[in-house]
């Protein structure tokens, strides 16, 4: 089923947040302002075709699972989804001072997102953390598994964070295909292009509980795989068959990336 406009949403102005959002103040009326009016706004002046909003389960968690082309992706998906959609962003989008920072942190609380530190080892474990939690707490929480932007328009090899938290909280996963948003957002610019249209493609909820307990490197290596091939289904990208990491910066980083490993 095709869409060019958006369908009612489920969720009510004032709704009340779970727990989780007393933490970040000024989350829930930014929030409600961001959902209610500019989300409307924004789809009405980029009236982006929205594809299988009827896969999208209505209440409970849900881990949405998107290719990755550009930074509006971010703001692309929650505008495109049925119901409300929260997403992690690196903290230093929160964290600036004077008008430019305020702006900016009001910016990505309208928009769902909570600040997280970025990085390896325990920040990505802390990360992963904090979208189980909204799981627990019954919101959904958009995730990118090929972990950063794919600058070629290629799409990578996912790492395994994403399967591990399905698995671990029994979540499904929506498999989301996004066609266009490089294009008008492309790598250092500033503002999105009004054209083209961009494409949303939502996929049927995939339950990976058939793959096994969280904590097999077999089980999260086959979940992922799955949930690639959703994505690739979608988006009818090209695939890179390697995975989506920054060059290393020097010979301790060649290494690491050289021996085998898990990538989450």
């Amino acid at each position: 089923m095709n869409s060019d406009q958006a369908e009612p949403t489920s969720d009510a102005p004032g709704e009340a947040e779970p727990d989780l959002a007393e933490a970040v103040p000024g989350i829930g009326l930014t929030y409600v302002i961001g959902r209610w009016v500019l989300a409307p706004l924004a789809r009405m002046l980029y009236r982006p075709r929205i594809e299988g909003r009827e896969h999208f389960p209505r209440k409970g968690a849900v881990i949405i699972a998107s290719n990755h082309l550009s930074f509006i992706d971010s703001f692309i998906i929650p505008m495109a989804s049925p119901r409300p959609v929260r997403f992690l962003a690196k903290s230093s989008y929160f964290e600036g001072t004077g008008v430019r920072g305020w702006l900016s942190r009001e910016f990505f609380f309208a928009a769902g997102a909570f600040p997280v530190r970025r990085g390896a080892g325990q920040a990505a474990l802390d990360a992963l953390d904090q979208q189980k939690r909204m799981l627990e707490a019954g919101w959904s929480t958009a995730l990118y598994p090929e972990g950063t932007r794919s600058l070629d328009g290629r799409l990578y090899k996912g790492r395994t964070g994403v399967a591990f938290l399905a698995l671990q909280t029994g979540a499904p996963v929506v498999p989301v295909g996004l066609i266009g948003t490089s294009e008008i957002m492309p790598v250092g610019a500033k503002f999105p292009r009004m054209r083209p249209r961009v494409t949303v493609r939502f996929g049927a909820p995939i339950d990976l509980s058939h793959h096994g307990a969280a904590d097999s490197g077999r089980a999260r290596r086959g979940a992922t795989d799955e949930i690639m091939a959703a994505i690739h289904a979608l988006s009818g990208q090209e695939l890179a068959n390697a995975y989506n990491e920054a060059p290393p910066q020097n010979t301790v980083e060649r290494i690491k990336q050289a021996l085998p490993h898990e990538r989450r």
